[in-house]
């Protein structure tokens, strides 16, 4: 199979934005620190200092950067080569936080990143040739099918689960129930941001896809998707997350 043009550009912007990401990450950790050791209160346990910190704006900037690489990303390539990628910015983190944070990684935090570049490769490797799409009703017929509506039912359910239950009795303890989180939002909105990303592309070539309501409602889910990973993640700040390659934050700052 070959590497179409298309294919090449998703793929080149998804790396920048697992870099931007990762970087992100860093340097947002870095004004943690910084309005922790202000104000004396840390962000994990409900402190708001480091809206103050310009350094942590700086890295919610480079985010933005990083996620808005990896929407148009979606504009170009397949979202089976897009998103795997999106798994690399957890090892930018992890090396930087290597050398910046003086966070060391351990054997196993190795053996994971390998397996991580190596997936990533094979995935690239063989990712198809993207079936071309003249309307973002085209999607909105996928997006109904019965066993993806089944799929659909079936995350906001455990969402709604882990939310309200697991949450509030172990979300600070268990690693897996914020990341479970944003991982299961984040699988429902790859569709919608495939969706609205075509409709930016097609619209600016002239095939306005604004007019269509299918377009706004991918917008939709879109933002609330974002909106609720944010808002889990925020409260993760990726130290937990990072806690299975890296040693536990000596800092306490997440």
């Amino acid at each position: 199979m070959g590497f179409s043009e298309d294919n090449l550009k998703g793929f080149i912007l998804a790396l920048s934005s697992s870099a931007f990401i990762g970087a992100s990450f860093i340097i947002k950790k870095k004004g943690l620190r910084r309005a922790a050791a202000v104000s004396g209160v840390r962000a994990g346990v409900g402190g708001f200092s480091y809206l103050l910190e310009p350094l942590w704006w700086l890295g919610m900037f480079t985010m933005i950067v990083g996620e808005v690489a990896n929407f148009i990303a979606y504009a170009f390539a397949p979202a089976v080569l897009v998103t795997p990628l999106g798994a690399l910015s957890i090892i930018v983190s992890a090396v930087l936080a290597q050398f910046i944070l003086n966070e060391k990684l351990h054997k196993l935090g190795i053996l994971g990143c390998i397996m991580c570049i190596a997936g990533s490769i094979i995935i690239v490797i063989h990712a198809p040739q993207e079936h071309p799409i003249t309307s973002v009703q085209e999607i909105w017929n996928m997006a109904t099918q019965p066993a993806f509506l089944l799929y659909v039912a079936s995350v906001i359910v455990l969402v709604f689960i882990l939310v309200f239950h697991f949450s509030p009795q172990c979300g600070h303890s268990n690693v897996l129930v914020f990341t479970g989180i944003c991982s299961l939002m984040g699988s429902l909105s790859v569709m919608s941001v495939k969706a609205v990303g075509m409709a930016l592309k097609l619209t600016f070539e002239g095939n306005n896809q604004l007019i269509y309501p299918e377009t706004w409602l991918f917008m939709f889910v879109v933002a609330t998707c974002v909106i609720t990973q944010m808002n889990y993640l925020n409260k993760t700040k990726l130290g937990k997350l990072l806690h299975g390659l890296c040693p536990i934050d000596p800092d306490g700052i997440f």
